[in-house]
C-alpha cells in the first residue's frame, strides 16, 4: 500500500488505472485499496487518495482531471472569482463541442458544449493546493453569462457585470468588450456599462 500511497502523491493526490499497472500495481491490490477506503474512484481508470490534503478547490481540479479538455465556466467560474453571490451546487463546466459524453459521478456537474470558437478563448490556469485548475477569465466568464442568460438568468449576469464594473482594480473595459464580442453580446453588454458606469 506504501508504494500506492507514493504514486499518488507524487500526482497531486490523483492517479489513473494506467499509471499505475506501468508502476506494477496489480489490480487487485487497486481493487483492495479502495475496499478499505485509502482510494476512491471518481469514474473508469481515475482515482484519488482520499486522505490527501485538499484546499476548497478541489472538486474543480477532480473536473480537470476527470476530463482534460473540461474548463471551469459561467456560474462556477463568477463564483469563484465573487461577482456573484449565487453558490451554485454543481460544477459548470465547458468542454469542446467534439467531445465524448462527459458523465462524473462526483462531483456533481453541468456540462456544456462549446463550438470551438467560444471554447479556446480566455482560458486560463490557475494552481492550487490540489493541483491544476483550468478556468474562463473574469471577461469570458461574464461574456459566457450574457450568452446563456436565458438558461442562468439575467440577475445573475447583470449582478456579475456589476461586481466586475465596482472593481476598478481588477476592471479592464475593453478587455470585456472584446470578450463579449467573442461570445455575440456586445450589443447586450454595452448599454449596460454605460448604464452601470454613468
Amino acid at each position: 500500500m506504501e508504494k500506492i500511497i507514493k504514486i499518488f502523491k507524487k500526482n497531486n493526490g490523483y492517479a489513473r488505472m494506467k499509471e499505475l499497472r506501468s508502476s506494477g500495481i496489480q489490480t487487485r491490490d487497486i481493487a483492495k485499496a479502495i475496499e478499505i477506503g485509502l482510494i476512491e474512484k471518481i469514474k473508469p481508470g481515475l482515482y484519488k487518495l482520499v486522505n490527501y490534503e485538499r484546499d476548497e478547490h478541489e472538486g474543480f481540479v477532480e473536473v480537470c482531471h476527470a476530463n482534460r479538455r473540461a474548463v471551469i465556466c459561467m456560474l462556477s467560474a463568477a463564483s469563484y472569482y465573487e461577482l456573484t453571490t449565487f453558490n451554485p451546487s454543481e460544477i459548470y463546466v465547458a468542454v469542446p463541442n467534439n467531445t465524448d459524453k462527459f458523465v462524473l459521478s462526483y462531483p456533481p456537474i453541468k456540462v456544456y458544449y462549446f463550438a470551438d470558437s467560444y471554447y479556446s478563448p480566455g482560458i486560463e490556469t490557475l494552481k492550487t493546493k490540489s493541483g491544476i485548475v483550468r478556468i474562463y477569465n473574469r471577461e469570458k466568464t461574464i461574456g459566457d453569462l450574457f450568452r446563456y442568460m436565458k438558461k442562468i438568468g439575467e440577475d445573475i449576469a447583470v449582478e456579475s457585470l456589476k461586481t466586475y464594473l465596482q472593481n476598478r482594480k481588477e476592471r479592464n473595459i475593453p478587455k470585456l468588450i472584446e470578450y463579449a464580442e467573442i461570445c455575440g453580446v456586445k450589443k447586450k453588454i454595452e448599454p449596460l456599462i454605460k448604464a452601470i458606469l454613468s
